[in-house]
């Protein structure tokens, strides 16, 4: 794991941390980061199972999604889930930063859990979560439904897999310290199942700097 960010720009700092299922050679979850004009695609998705198969998937939606990441987010799972059907298929969350607005809209099929932490400490609430819709990209979209929310520079966004223990959230409030990196290393070391591979990404709204 790296403990510096691996990627900063105007908008955003983010890190991430992953680790395959113990026996595997490759892991089955992975992730995205893409610029586009005024804002940012980021996301990450699961492939069913584990290992060779669950990493096709994978590979297939983070092309799709790096190629259409301008698009709205609803658009983006619908294209997922079309040039994934010959795959494992994938649960998924996505959120697009747009700096015109300082909004994120942000959407999840699947089991990636979602939360975003508020920088300010007087904000109520401190944090919000991410409602997922039941189903998978690839073989069973459900009815899509996208939120957008208000962002501020500080506050960070954190998508983690299944192969996390869903209760990794409780110590994070006072996380602002850390680099997305840090947070990423410090949630997959803690929380890891060994039944699964496992993913973090944290990411930091930095706001336009204009």
């Amino acid at each position: 794991m790296n403990p510096k960010p691996h990627f900063q720009n105007e908008l955003i700092e983010w890190g991430v941390a992953l680790a395959a299922m113990p026996g595997e050679t490759e892991c089955g979850d992975s992730y995205v980061v893409k610029e586009f004009q005024k804002g940012v695609l980021v996301g990450v998705f699961d492939g069913l199972g584990h290992g060779a198969d669950a990493a096709i998937a994978s590979r297939v939606v983070a092309a799709t999604l790096s190629d259409f990441a301008s698009e709205s987010v609803i658009s983006l799972f619908r294209h997922s889930h079309e040039t994934s059907q010959k795959t494992r298929g994938v649960v998924m969350s996505l959120a697009s930063f747009n700096s015109g607005d300082n909004t994120m809209t942000w959407a999840g099929v699947g089991n990636v859990e979602g939360m975003l932490l508020r920088a300010d400490p007087n904000a109520s609430p401190a944090a919000e979560y991410l409602l997922l819709r039941s189903g998978g990209v690839g073989f069973n979209l459900p009815e899509l439904r996208a939120s957008v929310i208000p962002v501020s520079p500080g506050d960070t966004l954190i998508f983690a897999t299944d192969g996390v223990r869903s209760n990794f959230s409780q110590a994070l409030l006072q996380s602002f310290q850390q680099t997305p990196q840090e947070i990423a290393n410090q949630i997959l070391t803690q929380n890891k199942k060994d039944i699964d591979d496992a993913l973090v990404l944290v990411v930091r709204y930095r706001g336009s700097q204009k």
